[in-house]
């Protein structure tokens, strides 16, 4: 028998090899003979591989239940009277949108109104024989808007011609419900460029259903529920601000809750929430399909979605409630391609069994009487909410949140205080190379996907060549970024390891070199995923200090990783030697940040990738590489925050060079299918955004802008130029941005211009008039101002704030002021005005101005920049001219027109009064 030789431990721990050689009769061993046999982190490239794959299927499967997962629609036989059927909704659905587009003062419009008008009567007819259904046609003669915030800001909305339908229904028996009210609000209009399938034919069909349902419910109530289905909202929120300020039964209401759509089905998640967290408690409590996230209304309301929904006036005038908005195929809003065959089955069955449920629980509830319109309760104790897979929703207070914030910030600190305190200086300084790691991780995962973004702009003729399939950022921008992310955080690596291999003899005995090289290779690792929860941690501080709603997401990402690393790694023992993190840990650490945040950041993305078609609000304002770069950096802060601590794992593992090429292979066939075209940029169903305007010009011809000059404009709001989109069109057409056309509530600073037979299709008698009817020059100038839109019941006015201090408007003949005087905000430098009416809406108008004393009129220059003009006027007729229509019939199949608030219909008029005039 082969006697066998002894080795050392540093000699077993240098190899790693897990020999182990005692006795029970051993002396106390020295420090050397203490150290726990160590192993080298030998993880192989199929276990990473593996890992990696089951976490992206982790992520897309929270992704599908979350939002993909839809109810089975039922037949009206299935749910009863009481009950919602999709199958019955959609039916309206149909019936709206057949009508086509139905924007404010068209016949189509008037078919909707009808339609709606009916089938409430007959909800009427059929309703419970305790219950009282009150149904009104709601005529608004006129009104002005003016918002606080958001997209509206120094404008004032006016409106004239407006009607609505108004359903009320209410126990017959309870005496005092009619005080108390929950608002359904939604609107019937659409813009001029579609029918309106999603935006918002799907709401008022749900709305109906649910009218339906209640109707047999409402007996039972402690109070009503209003339906106000109306119009205007397209043109700024104008149904609902003539309810609210117009309608006695406004001054009931005590919730609001608005569906609104910003594409077409899937589920309607909650996106605002109010001030007040009653109404998202009672949601919460009951829905049977809960789905919302703060982290969509932080979004919303910051600016960054460019948009506004009738819940901003509801809010302004003092209510809270819920806002609840479609998301699916963001792409297609406002275009030709928001139609009912986008509607997933289960889209309305999920929003009207969720809505019922809500209905139900909160007219029935006794504290609804108590009101929640008073000041005080705003930014006081708002909600923090979100939902998990679609199942369950959590909901919790500000005040909770703000301790829960403290607790978990100033225990973090203790614990990395004491730790540096304990740890010494080579704490320190590991900490600090750690969070080095971090930087460097964020710069190199950053100039990767924006390098990424600048090569795309320069191989692709589409400045978003992905907008048709959105998934392709994954390998246009993610696997870039992951690439990045990992070079930066393997430099931060190996300053750590050769930091540490030096630090660890100090004080101890000395170590062989090779053991030396593995102590501080494992070290280094578990610095690198200590330094994911630094990151996260610096995120919660900035995120509680800013009061920022979803806050709960660093919370998440900081508190698991903690916990797991804590109970699977940390040890208090005096000798401790590092080990290999184990796999376990990592699970346990992105179960619960996965859980609950991976579904919304996907969907948030895909809804910002979706804008990018409508992203260029003043066309060829924006250069076309900053959207790629945009989308860039949102993709690699998305890998940066989500992958920190999966990347701590890979430095040690056979798997970098396997990882590094997959993410070569995928980022390379993402880019040669761009390249070769062989993914379309845009398609029929996810087509570019693209205006068609025949303008008539009296701003920039002879006698102050008043000989008229006539072209056709051809813009877009997607960003990129349009020579592909014109080369088949033809219509001799020029691109370029040499002219800069001013329509008021915008600028076209990019675009194409077409003067070939363009007299056809309008007359003078179409061209809007602006005179002087007085001007005194007393101490304080007033000038006096007639307006005739002529046959325009749609039109914008911008009043130059440089020159004028105050401003009066009315309507011809009215004594009573439209828009009195009172202070007014103005966006550089303009007062804009936007109008929209039905088609018995007036015409003419006065306008009486207060100019500035010493004003910019007497200065030198005052007549060689933008604002040589005193006010500037556009008119809009939703007519198509011949030439206009030809191009619209030779239009691409992956164009669609786009309609917003401040969009020219098809046929424009600008005119304007110079300063000097």
């Amino acid at each position: 028998m082969r006697k066998r030789n002894k080795r050392s431990p540093q000699e077993s721990i240098a190899d790693g090899s897990d020999e182990v050689g005692s006795s029970s009769n051993a002396q106390e061993p020295s420090w050397d003979e203490a150290m726990p046999r160590l192993r080298s982190a030998n993880r192989s490239s199929y276990v990473m591989l593996t890992l990696f794959a089951l976490l992206i299927y982790i992520s897309w499967s929270v992704y599908h239940y979350q939002y993909e997962v839809l109810p089975v629609p039922l037949s009206a036989d299935k749910a009863g009277k009481q009950g919602f059927s999709e199958i019955e909704a959609m039916k309206h659905v149909k019936e709206l949108t057949q009508l086509g587009p139905h924007s404010v003062g068209s016949d189509a419009l008037d078919l909707a109104l009808k339609y709606v008008l009916l089938t409430a009567e007959k909800i009427k007819n059929t309703s419970h024989w305790e219950v009282d259904v009150e149904v009104e046609e709601f005529y608004v003669k006129q009104g002005a808007n003016h918002l606080n915030g958001g997209l509206f800001v120094g404008k004032t909305l006016m409106y004239a011609d407006l009607n609505h339908i108004i359903l009320r229904i209410t126990p017959k028996y309870e005496s005092e419900a009619k005080e108390n009210t929950v608002l359904v609000s939604s609107h019937i209009d659409t813009v001029f460029s579609t029918g309106g399938a999603g935006d918002c034919s799907s709401c008022v069909a749900v709305m109906l259903e649910l009218a339906r349902g209640v109707s047999q419910w409402a007996h039972s109530f402690k109070s009503s529920v209003i339906f106000l289905f109306n119009t205007g909202e397209e043109e700024g929120l104008n149904g609902a601000h003539s309810f609210i300020t117009q309608h006695p039964w406004s001054e009931t209401v005590r919730v609001a809750i608005d569906l609104e759509a910003m594409g077409v089905g899937g589920k309607a998640g909650i996106f605002q929430a109010g001030t007040h967290p009653w109404a998202i408690e009672k949601f919460a409590l009951v829905a049977k399909y809960p789905s919302g996230n703060i982290m969509a209304q932080d979004l919303f309301t910051s600016g960054i979605i460019k948009s506004a929904t009738d819940f901003q006036v509801y809010q302004e005038a003092g209510l809270s409630g819920l806002d609840f908005a479609y998301t699916d195929n963001t792409a297609v809003y406002h275009t030709k391609n928001d139609k009912a065959e986008l509607l997933k089955p289960g889209s309305l069955q999920h929003l009207g069994e969720n809505m019922l449920a809500f209905l139900l629980h909160v007219a029935s509830s006794t504290d609804l009487a108590k009101g929640f319109r008073a000041p005080e309760h705003v930014d006081q104790n708002s909600a923090i909410y979100f939902d998990i897979l679609g199942n369950y929703m959590v909901v919790y207070g500000q005040e909770f949140a703000n301790l829960l914030h403290n607790s978990v910030i100033l225990q973090s600190l203790l614990i990395w205080f004491m730790s540096l305190f304990m740890g010494g200086y080579p704490a320190i300084v590991s900490v600090a190379l750690s969070i080095l790691s971090v930087i460097l991780m964020w710069v190199v995962s950053l100039s990767f996907s924006i390098g990424v973004a600048f090569i795309l702009s320069s191989i692709s003729w589409a400045a978003v060549p992905y907008i048709a399939s959105p998934w392709f950022v994954i390998g246009l921008f993610g696997f870039p970024s992951l690439l990045g992310a990992f070079a930066g955080q393997n430099l931060g690596f190996l300053l750590l390891q050769k930091y540490l291999s030096n630090a660890y003899p100090q004080g101890k005995q000395t170590l062989l070199s090779s053991v030396q090289v593995n102590l501080a290779r494992l070290e280094a690792e578990r610095w690198l995923f200590k330094s994911g929860t630094m990151q996260w941690l610096i995120i919660l501080v900035l995120a509680h200090y800013y009061k920022v709603g979803s806050t709960y997401i660093p919370l998440a990402w900081l508190i698991a990783p903690a916990f797991s690393y804590g109970l699977l790694e940390a040890t208090l023992t005096p000798i401790r030697l590092p080990k290999p993190l184990k796999i376990v840990t990592l699970l346990i650490a992105l179960s619960v940040p996965l859980l609950v945040s991976i579904g919304s950041i996907i969907r948030i993305v895909g809804v910002l990738i979706g804008t990018a078609v409508r992203f260029d609000r003043n066309p060829g304002g924006v250069p076309e590489w900053l959207l790629n770069v945009i989308v860039s950096i949102v993709v690699a802060a998305t890998v940066c925050l989500t992958l920190v601590y999966l990347l701590s794992y890979i430095h040690l593992s056979g798997a970098k060079r396997s990882i590094i090429m997959v993410s070569f292979v995928c980022f390379g066939l993402s880019l040669a299918a761009v390249w070769s075209g062989a993914i379309p940029s845009y398609t029929e169903e996810t087509a570019r955004t693209v205006n068609v305007v025949h303008v008539v010009d009296t701003m920039g011809g002879h006698d102050n802008g008043r000989d008229p000059t006539s072209y056709v404009s051809f813009f877009s709001s997607t960003p990129g130029n349009l020579d592909r989109e014109i080369e088949q069109i033809k219509e001799g057409f020029e691109c370029g941005r040499e002219k800069v056309v001013d329509f008021v509530t915008f600028s076209v600073n990019y675009g194409c211009f077409s003067y070939n037979e363009t007299e056809q299709g309008w007359s003078d008698l179409d061209i809007p008039k602006i005179e002087v009817k007085s001007d005194r020059k007393m101490d304080l100038r007033v000038t006096e101002l007639s307006i005739d839109t002529k046959v325009s019941t749609r039109w914008s006015i911008a009043i130059n704030t440089d020159e004028v201090a105050n401003f009066e408007f009315r309507v011809s003949g009215d004594h009573k002021e439209l828009v009195p005087m009172s202070n007014k905000s103005s966006t550089g430098g303009w007062h804009v005005i936007q109008f929209s009416g039905g088609k018995n809406a007036p015409t003419k108008f006065d306008l009486t101005l207060q100019w500035i004393k010493n004003s910019v009129r007497s200065r030198s220059h005052a007549n060689t920049n933008a604002q040589k003009y005193l006010i500037k006027l556009r008119t809009d007729i939703n007519r198509l001219t011949p030439k206009s229509e030809r191009v619209l019939m030779k239009l691409p199949s992956w164009c669609s027109l786009f309609g917003k608030s401040t969009s020219p219909s098809t046929l424009a008029f600008l005119t304007a009064l110079p300063i000097d005039f």
